[in-house]
């Protein structure tokens, strides 16, 4: 069965949308990043990542498809290995019984990625779906196109070093049922999302965004204004960048809305629907004022303070949103 390459915003939504076509399951990124309950904000400032306070988007990479996977009743094999040569061999033995393999790489030496792009992160998703003498044919779900990496370069991004390194990890469905439960699995990840983002922690969902909207007021007169700044675009590297983490993500939920509320028959998901896509185009202005005020180009006097205000208008628009989703679910 021939493999069918679909671009998608963000990798690991892609890569399970793409090995689930495969299986004939017919479901798009939004409906993967939706049910297997996507959108998270996480903030940990004692954890640091280049060098900047740990900010995320996302869940931990692999939960989004477990979870998934675990709503719609499908079986996934994941495996991690110590050694490289069992590692390639288990995907070539993979690609002989012509099973697409999903593997969790690191961006750095992805030869084929733009310099501006390479950087340590080690949690991106691509599939594997074939080889043509030494080289291995990849379908990298943020490309246009198909693309290919050598023996040699798939097996340095397969075993990069640093947080999260992917040890080899390799994964695929193994067990597809006949009918799926499209409705209890879609209300299963919106109240999971709703949780997470209404969650009475600290440091997770709306009141993980007003922590980290007090600490930016504090950054510039604890750490000074150049390290400050670092922080600022290193959030705006995890919120627009690595995986489209902010707006991009607010645009997919909303997406993921519209096709629940068709499936639910439910009016006010689509409501909802175009409320998250106006969330989103929050989210873009302010990453584009976050780094305006990194670039220094911004003209407003009190720039951290005008920011952490924004970044709370945000948590409030999302309890809101989120308080109201829970009811219409």
């Amino acid at each position: 069965m021939e493999f069918i390459h679909h671009q998608s915003a963000h990798c690991e939504n892609g890569v399970a949308s793409n090995l689930l076509k495969h299986q004939g399951i017919n479901i798009s990124e939004p409906m993967v990043f939706g049910i297997g309950s996507g959108l998270f904000f996480f903030y940990l400032p004692l954890l640091k990542v280049n060098y900047a306070p740990a900010i995320s988007y996302r869940p931990m990479p692999g939960f989004i498809f477990n979870r998934a996977a675990k709503r719609l009743g499908i079986k996934v094999k994941r495996i991690k290995f110590s050694n490289n040569q069992n590692a390639q061999k288990a995907l070539e033995e993979n690609l002989a019984k012509n099973i697409p393999t999903g593997l969790q790489v690191g961006v750095y030496n992805l030869t084929y990625f733009p310099d501006e792009y390479r950087f340590h992160f080690n949690a991106h998703n691509l599939v594997v779906y074939g080889k043509k003498d030494d080289t291995f044919l990849i379908s990298d779900p943020v490309m246009e196109t198909v693309t290919t990496l050598t023996e040699k370069e798939l097996d340095k991004v397969r075993f990069a070093k640093g947080a999260l390194a992917p040890k080899g990890q390799m994964y695929y469905p193994i067990e597809i049922p006949k009918n799926i439960d499209w409705e209890s699995a879609i209300k299963k990840g919106i109240k999971n999302t709703c949780n997470d983002m209404l969650a009475p922690l600290p440091i997770i969902g709306v009141k993980g965004m007003r922590f980290l909207a007090r600490s930016i007021r504090k950054w510039p007169v604890k750490h000074g204004v150049k390290k400050a700044n670092h922080y600022l675009a290193q959030m705006v590297r995890m919120q627009e960048e690595i995986g489209t983490g902010g707006g991009g993500f607010r645009f997919i939920y909303a997406a993921f809305l519209q096709e629940a509320a068709a499936i639910l028959k439910n009016e006010e998901l689509k409501k909802l629907s175009s409320e998250m896509t106006t969330i989103g185009d929050s989210w873009r202005d302010f990453a584009v004022n976050a780094a305006r005020v990194y670039k220094n180009r911004s003209n407003k006097t009190d720039v951290y303070n005008s920011l952490a205000d924004e970044l709370n208008a945000l948590a409030d628009l999302e309890e809101a949103f989120f308080k109201k989703l829970k009811k219409a679910i």
